[in-house]
């Protein structure tokens, strides 16, 4: 994907379904929510890149527990050419997580096929605690049951981009969640 003007860029915003404003309205009440839950105990934030840096940023900024900041990527091939019908960790946490409350940061949940194997995994290392706190839930795509313990918004299957998510690593810089338009 190539983009050669703005409006190029621009013709492929079908609609914003997230506000701005939305966006950090939801996210101080999930703050409120965190701090609530762990009540002045430190937590281990960890983000699964690349999508959920930007709603890391102001998750963490928001919350007022003690927090540290973690970072994984995970990638699965259950459609790929290669199919190992599990995650593959391509960077993983740098704590050793037993001695903490973890809270997995997620941009969207989509099939939960993924965030379900990221949990299992971080949930063998015996954490105190092990939360999932996802910007999107999109229920109409999961094929494994799979629920986080907090989500800002459920959105109906639309492919969306901005605020982190992108297509074909464009539109992550969007302040706020579009529809992309496969068309425009």
């Amino acid at each position: 994907m190539e983009f050669h003007s703005i409006e190029e860029f621009n013709s492929k915003i079908k609609r914003v379904i997230i506000s701005k404003e939305e966006i950090e309205t939801a996210i101080q009440n999930a703050a409120k929510q965190i701090d609530a839950m762990y009540d002045g105990h430190p937590i281990l934030l960890v983000s699964i890149l690349k999508g959920a840096f930007v709603f890391m940023a102001d998750l963490s900024r928001a919350v007022t527990v003690p927090c540290e900041i973690g970072f994984m990527c995970a990638k699965s091939y259950y459609n790929g050419t290669v199919s190992c019908g599990a995650v593959k960790i391509t960077m993983d946490l740098e704590q050793d997580i037993s001695r903490y409350h973890v809270v997995i940061v997620e941009d969207i949940i989509d099939t939960g096929r993924t965030l379900n194997d990221v949990v299992n995994l971080l949930k063998a290392r015996n954490p105190l605690s092990l939360k999932v706190v996802t910007l999107l839930d999109k229920p109409a795509r999961r094929k494994v049951d799979f629920e986080a313990d907090l989500a800002l918004f459920t959105i109906p299957d639309y492919f969306v981009i901005g605020y982190g998510l992108d297509c074909g690593e464009y539109f992550r810089n969007l302040p706020y969640i579009a529809e992309y338009d496969e068309q425009g």
